[in-house]
């Protein structure tokens, strides 16, 4: 009998365990990230090539899945409530809607298309 057996089980005096990170669980998250960022690669160049395709005329083949191009126009306007109080300043007050607007106007939208497949 030893001396643990005795002692009552709330007084056991047990070692504490000391996790251990091994050199094989690095090696394998290493491999994995480096796997990740191939197929993150292999992701973005099919996606650019069906991409382009499309843009190219490329019909879809019919079936459950359905490829497309989302294109959508956007004004940066996030500057729009600055410049305005600005030329309320400036120009006099109720200007500054009128020159925001002739500034948007005068220049053409960001275009963005995007691969959309389901």
């Amino acid at each position: 009998m030893s001396v643990q057996d005795t002692l009552p089980r709330s007084l056991s005096v047990v070692a504490p365990q000391q996790d251990q990170i091994t050199q094989t669980e690095l090696v394998l998250l290493l491999s994995l990230r480096g796997r990740l960022e191939q197929l993150e690669a292999q992701m973005t160049a099919a996606q650019e090539d069906l991409k382009a395709r499309l843009l190219g005329g490329a019909v879809v083949q019919p079936g459950d899945h359905v490829c497309r191009l989302d294109e959508r126009s956007r004004r940066n306007v996030a500057w729009r409530a600055v410049a305005e109080d600005l030329a309320n300043t400036v120009f006099g007050e109720g200007e500054g809607e009128t020159y925001c607007q002739e500034i948007l106007d005068s220049v053409p939208p960001t275009i963005t298309v995007t691969l959309v497949v389901r």
